[in-house]
């Protein structure tokens, strides 16, 4: 287990969204700042042999990995004494997943938190597994508990599909919040029937996308085999770690800063505007696990 500290101006420079990043964060006043406190947690967990000789996910390491990073988030040596911390068998259990086409939550992914969701006592009837039904799935509409875990990718509209903005299907209307390039989308977290359910926030890094050419586009060109996940409580805090991921494959891939359009505002004004996390990499402790090459941050 690695720590290392990610200084402010390191941000600027390795990030190809600098001049946003300087418009939305550090422009502000210091009463828009948030105060300095403890550090958002977010675990990037990386594992080479994730997929298998036909390229399918192993059930075995996915369910490693995700134990893993949880023991690492909560500072606990045994898995499912780690997940106890986070869920109880009381609970009833909505994991928000996301089925685009392009790009959706792997299965393998999805059985992992089930069966650790069970292994804490949860009988089957109280955990589901939706996306865009959740407004209509029962056990979502009576959780006490919600997993958000979806993969990352640039976006058309909101420049990444995010774990913000994962939520979206929380409401009737998602076009809603389409204005200003999906700004507000943070709102979405204070909603009466999800504020305070959040339990672990998973960003799906196994092969992310990192560049699109309009809306609803998905190109294997622009995905590349990452082989992690990054896993935090604060979904800000995991956002914004992913958004640096792709800036910096996209200098990679692309040889020069070109900025992801539309600019991601959204991860940032989750955390100026909305204080729902912390989107300054100089509040984020990273924890990194497994492999360590071609990390890009």
């Amino acid at each position: 287990m690695i720590k290392k500290a990610i200084t402010r101006r390191r941000f600027i420079r390795d990030s190809s969204q600098a001049a946003l990043a300087g418009a939305l964060y550090f422009s502000l006043p210091l009463s828009a700042i948030r105060s300095e406190e403890q550090k958002s947690r977010v675990v990037l967990i990386r594992n080479k042999d994730i997929f298998d000789a036909q390229n399918k996910i192993s059930q075995q390491r996915m369910q490693q990995m995700i134990d893993e990073a949880v023991m690492a988030l909560v500072d606990e040596a045994d898995p499912l004494k780690a997940w106890r911390k986070i869920i109880s068998k009381d609970d009833v259990v909505g994991i928000k997943s996301n089925v685009w086409w392009g790009l959706y939550t792997p299965k393998e992914l999805e059985q992992a938190l089930r069966k650790r969701i069970m292994d804490c006592g949860v009988v089957a009837g109280d955990i589901s597994i939706e996306d865009r039904g959740v407004l209509n799935d029962k056990v979502f509409n009576r959780a006490t508990a919600l997993i958000n875990v979806r993969p990352l990718r640039t976006h058309d509209w909101s420049g990444v599909g995010s774990l913000i903005k994962n939520y979206i299907m929380f409401v009737k209307k998602p076009w809603e919040y389409h204005n200003d390039s999906c700004a507000d989308l943070a709102a979405l977290w204070k909603l009466s029937h999800v504020t305070g359910k959040t339990r672990l926030n998973i960003l799906v890094m196994l092969t992310p996308q990192f560049h699109h050419t309009g809306a609803h586009h998905y190109n294997p060109e622009y995905t590349w085999p990452y082989y992690g996940l990054l896993v935090g409580f604060d979904p800000v805090a995991v956002d914004a770690t992913g958004v640096r991921i792709l800036q910096a494959k996209r200098l990679e891939h692309f040889k020069e800063e070109r900025p992801i359009n539309p600019p991601p505002k959204h991860v940032f004004l989750a955390d100026t505007r909305h204080h729902l996390g912390t989107a300054d990499p100089n509040k984020i402790d990273l924890i990194r696990i497994g492999w360590q090459e071609e990390s890009l941050i």
